[in-house]
């Protein structure tokens, strides 16, 4: 079934084009991306992975070979159109690949999510254009790595990112106003064991 356009950036014609462009053009080198890895990576029906797959394929966008009985696609980058949609995708979605790609490397950071108006309007909330980003940092990382790696998002996406450091004490326990509110808004998990940082052993993604 067609998803309604992105509320984040409705240029795309359907939420699951935008998801499955952002997937395909921000998969690592070495990532080998099947239609049924990229259905369960992005929660997309099989058929309709095929479906909008088969559609980017006719567009050039993307190429794919087979692996023995696997169908395997990647972005085109001979594509006349590969850079200035990459940066589109880079500036419209690229926060959470690159956000989840870079925190997963800062030394004492167990989790990080998306929050705030990003997180909503990523999540399919109408409003409007969020400024920034705000992202949940659990953990007790070194700080000037975070900074850093977050200032590169943030020039990269042309929108300031914001982390916010708790402890996963502080929010399986959360005792102030701030931590109860993010714990009743849309959240975008980037990576970690949420489950396993909740007084009930009960969160997850949103």
């Amino acid at each position: 079934m067609r998803t309604a356009s992105p509320v984040l950036f409705p240029l795309f014609r359907s939420a699951h084009q935008a998801e499955l462009l952002t997937a395909v053009f921000f998969a690592a080198p070495s990532d080998v991306l099947s239609l049924r890895s990229l259905s369960r990576d992005t929660g997309i029906s099989y058929a309709t992975v095929h479906r909008e797959i088969g559609r980017l394929k006719d567009a050039g966008l993307v190429v794919d070979h087979r692996v023995g009985n696997t169908r395997v696609v990647r972005a085109n980058d001979k594509s006349p159109y590969f850079e200035p949609l990459r940066t589109l995708l880079e500036v419209a979605f690229g926060a959470e690949p690159l956000l989840r790609e870079r925190l997963a490397r800062v030394p004492g950071v167990q989790a990080a999510a998306l929050y705030g108006s990003y997180a909503a309007r990523r999540s399919g909330q109408t409003g409007t254009s969020p400024v920034d980003i705000d992202v949940l940092v659990v953990g007790r990382p070194d700080m000037n790595v975070l900074y850093s790696e977050c200032e590169e998002v943030a020039r990269a996406v042309g929108r300031e990112v914001n982390p916010t450091v708790v402890t996963a004490d502080e929010w399986a326990n959360p005792s102030s106003g701030f931590l109860r509110r993010v714990r009743n808004q849309p959240r975008i998990a980037l990576f970690g064991d949420w489950g396993s940082m909740t007084s009930n052993g009960a969160e997850g993604r949103g």
